[in-house]
């Protein structure tokens, strides 16, 4: 194979899939083999923006012949090529095409993979499309009844939103967490996702939202008996009295410290203000959205 010339292994597949006067019919069979051929070659010589080229276009053939999972196969290689090459926005037209070839085939999981594969390689340089991809993800997996398989996925989100310091949203996307987790029967993801979603609020300076979520929550009884309710409830209360010394000794709990990395990082900074001012309600940002009372479970 490394003796191989791919720009003519490339030049006689492309002539396969064209018609002319002497050829009436493609074939995209032995040229999709070809393809291939080329691909494994380039990468061989390290030329990547080749390699991309032919993994792409043997991609097609593999369609074309009616071979999704292949084709997938092919379509997130040529992504990863493109990672390489620091070309994002085919990374996103790539991987989601993988997604789509592996949804013919009948695979969410696979599917759902492909796309968080995508916004985890979009993370720093594309965060809005790798929260779309993320998102797009989690959708895949819900619509299966994979709700369990999605729980990275949530994190994943909410960790971008809290680094691009957009804390509605991360909280309610640990919300969303917190609803997957109940379908799912994980009563302490349920519950760790819902005493995030308190902590990010008053991290942005939003005591009313905080207490709204922590009362909205307790509603469900998994939380409301839990360890995780009880350091919430604390944690209010050291708004409530104007108490730092209890607020630090409450963030430094174990019910905190087993939470995600993103969220006890913002714990420890607690209060990020002074408390006088958090508890009649300014927020670092708006929290118009609310939450659903009805949709927690």
């Amino acid at each position: 194979m490394a003796n191989s010339d791919p720009d003519k292994l490339m030049s006689k597949a492309d002539k396969l899939t064209k018609l002319s006067f002497t050829r009436w019919s493609t074939d995209w069979k032995q040229a999709t083999q070809l393809y291939e051929q080329a691909a494994v070659a380039y990468r061989f010589k390290k030329d990547n923006e080749k390699a991309k080229e032919a993994f792409e276009k043997a991609s097609k053939g593999q369609e074309l012949i009616s071979s999704p999972w292949d084709a997938a196969k092919h379509m997130e290689t040529a992504a990863q090529i493109a990672k390489e090459l620091g070309k994002l926005n085919e990374v996103s037209d790539f991987y989601r095409r993988a997604s789509e070839f592996y949804l013919e085939c009948g695979r969410s999981q696979p599917a759902s993979d492909a796309l968080s594969k995508g916004a985890s390689a979009l993370e720093e340089g594309m965060p809005d499309e790798a929260i779309k991809m993320y998102t797009d993800a989690c959708t895949i997996l819900e619509e299966d009844g994979k709700e369990q398989m999605a729980f990275e996925l949530y994190r994943s989100i909410a960790a971008i939103y809290v680094k691009t310091q957009r804390y509605a949203d991360a909280a309610t996307f640990f919300l969303r967490l917190g609803v997957a987790a109940d379908k799912s029967n994980a009563v302490n993801s349920q519950c760790k996702a819902y005493l995030s979603a308190i902590i990010i609020y008053l991290y942005a300076h939003d005591f009313e939202q905080a207490q709204k979520c922590y009362n909205d929550c307790s509603q469900v009884d998994a939380f409301l008996n839990s360890d995780q309710n009880r350091v919430a409830m604390k944690l209010l209360a050291a708004y409530e009295d104007g108490d730092i010394e209890e607020l630090k000794k409450v963030a430094n709990s174990s019910p905190i410290n087993h939470l995600d990395h993103v969220v006890i990082r913002l714990a420890k900074k607690l209060p990020t203000g002074e408390l006088s001012t958090i508890k009649k309600g300014e927020s670092a940002e708006s929290a118009n959205e609310g939450l659903d009372e009805d949709n927690l479970t």
